[in-house]
């Protein structure tokens, strides 16, 4: 492992913030998924071997827990972060979490799946309801899962070992688990990718 692969990929992401900050708040949800974004470089690196899954949870550990503290001092980030919203916590928190428990491979899927596919369908479900009219906060909507069902499909093609019918429905369960209202998706996906992952 090289630290200069630990500092391009914590780079990537400092200047989503700050590119996300540049923006403001009127694009809080969009700047979120732009961060999803960034952490493609660390994941990638992780999957080949040049950054630790001890170091990549370290630092998404660090990553939940400063975020977690602006939220419990009532001083969050206005530009990525939202007063009562927990999600960018839990997504930090789950990839640490993944990072430990699975084989690269499989770790690299669903992380992938939670920084892209997430991010593409809030940005479609963003721009969908705002050339509505219509708030976007907490909103779901078809458009946006088909976007996180044909991003994750495309993953599950690249880095899952198994037959075509299984990895349609890998990409379909993790939608499904996206799509729904009780549990935040970013605790939602990874509790049924680790499920997934017993039958795989």
């Amino acid at each position: 492992m090289s630290w200069v692969h630990v500092g391009i990929a914590l780079a990537s992401i400092l200047v989503a913030i700050a590119i996300t900050k540049e923006l403001g708040e009127r694009y809080a949800w969009v700047n979120r998924k732009i961060i999803h974004f960034s952490i493609v470089p660390a994941i990638l690196m992780m999957y080949l071997g040049l950054i630790e899954a001890k170091i990549f949870s370290a630092f998404a550990f660090a990553f939940a827990i400063s975020q977690l503290s602006s939220h419990v001092l009532k001083r969050e980030l206005e530009w990525f972060q939202i007063p009562g919203n927990y999600g960018e916590v839990f997504f930090a928190l789950s990839a640490g979490v993944i990072s430990l428990l699975f084989n690269p491979k499989y770790a690299t899927a669903l992380l992938s799946v939670m920084a892209v596919s997430d991010g593409v369908t809030g940005v479609i479900r963003f721009f969908y309801f705002r050339k509505k009219g219509i708030d976007v906060k907490l909103k779901k909507h078809w458009t946006g899962s088909l976007g996180f069902f044909l991003t994750s499909l495309v993953i599950a093609l690249v880095f899952l070992n198994t037959t075509t019918l299984v990895r349609i429905a890998w990409a379909l369960i993790l939608t499904l688990a996206e799509y729904q209202p009780w549990l935040d998706d970013n605790l939602a996906v990874p509790l049924a990718g680790g499920i997934l992952s017993l039958f795989l």
